[in-house]
């Protein structure tokens, strides 16, 4: 038996109680320091990245023309994910306490990963606001996946097919998800849906030019292709599955229907359970629930937060969802089969 995805629970009745609710945590969190920034622990963050990225330049062109460079790529695609945390952390403004100087950081990481930081925000800023909302969430309008059954069933043609083989199909898919950065940043950038539309394309070409040039010029045409193709195809996982765990499977709100703040953040997120070294994996991303009820929190001060907002979640009856890295791929991947079930039904004609 497909077990059926999650719906979120009618919250009609406690708004009054759980707004209030929410003023009480943000009190609490703002009380412990927790809202202020972490100045010193994003200059250890930036040096680090600067001393990956230095050292992994470094080695590439020592190696040059060598198939050795293939364990380069996937050390670039973790490279590559942790510069693109930051530029997450910038666009969210747990920098800086102004906005200008948390933009310089994220155009500038922007334009060394290859993404639009101006599409980026715009669509995260939506996702933040609406997370899991059937009508209103960016994250789960994608055109060959479906996380309710009401958008699995309106499929057609092909995307049916691959909907319906949607589990099997998730982690091939993460390997197009770099590809899919790069392109949906081009067509922003051509269409003028940034802000600063000459800015990001100054950025993506100077990019491309450097990037390509690079690859290029030290390796053989072959070895190039393959470093291309084994550094964006990682990336895309690496970053697929750093965001997936954090919504997929949980409950969707349906359309039409509205939740206050502190009901719509905690019933649709999910923590990853685990130590530092999944913190620094995971770009903190494993504090899903602490950051969608405080997305300017600083990174740094997430883990510190976490005890905190899971007591009042408890002591306010809120579902709180923990888990462990491997069964949050497990729930994910469980939620898109049972979404996909009734597309891998053989439709025949009705029975006698």
């Amino acid at each position: 038996m497909t077990t059926p995805p999650p719906t979120v629970p009618s919250t009609r009745g406690t708004r009054p109680t759980t707004a209030g609710g929410f003023g009480e945590l943000a009190a609490l969190v703002s009380g412990a320091g927790l809202l202020q920034q972490a100045r010193r622990a994003y200059l250890l963050l930036f040096a680090a990245n600067g001393v990956l990225l230095a050292g992994g330049l470094t080695v590439f062109v020592w190696l040059g023309p060598s198939w050795w460079q293939l364990l380069l790529a996937v050390f670039f695609a973790v490279v590559t994910t942790q510069l693109a945390f930051i530029g997450h952390d910038a666009g969210h403004r747990q920098i800086f306490a102004g906005r200008r100087a948390n933009d310089v950081v994220g155009y500038l990481h922007g334009g060394l990963v290859g993404l639009s930081y101006g599409t980026w925000v715009t669509q995260h800023t939506a996702h933040h606001a609406h997370p899991n909302h059937a009508d209103d969430d960016p994250d789960i309008d994608i055109p060959v996946l479906a996380f309710s059954p009401e958008q699995a069933a309106a499929a057609r043609g092909p995307v049916r097919w691959m909907i319906g083989h949607q589990a099997y199909l998730f982690l091939p898919l993460l390997f197009l998800e770099g590809w899919s950065l790069h392109v949906t940043a081009v067509r922003s950038v051509l269409r003028r849906e940034v802000p600063r539309p000459w800015l990001e394309g100054a950025l993506l070409v100077a990019h491309a030019v450097g990037y390509l040039g690079a690859v290029f010029w030290v390796l053989s045409p072959l070895q190039a292709v393959a470093f291309v193709v084994v550094h964006q195809g990682l990336w895309g996982v690496y970053m697929g599955l750093a965001f997936a765990p954090n919504h997929k499977g949980m409950p969707i709100i349906p359309a039409g229907q509205r939740m206050d703040h502190l009901h719509k953040q905690v019933l649709t997120s999910r923590n990853v359970l685990g130590g530092r070294v999944l913190d620094v994996a995971l770009g903190g991303l494993n504090y899903q629930i602490e950051h969608h009820l405080f997305p300017r929190m600083p990174r740094p001060h997430l883990r510190r937060a976490q005890p905190v907002v899971q007591a009042f979640c408890t002591a306010h009856g809120l579902p709180y969802t923990r888990t462990g890295p491997l069964r949050s791929y497990a729930e994910v991947l469980r939620h898109l089969h049972a979404v996909g079930a009734p597309l891998r039904r053989p439709t025949g004609p009705p029975a006698p």
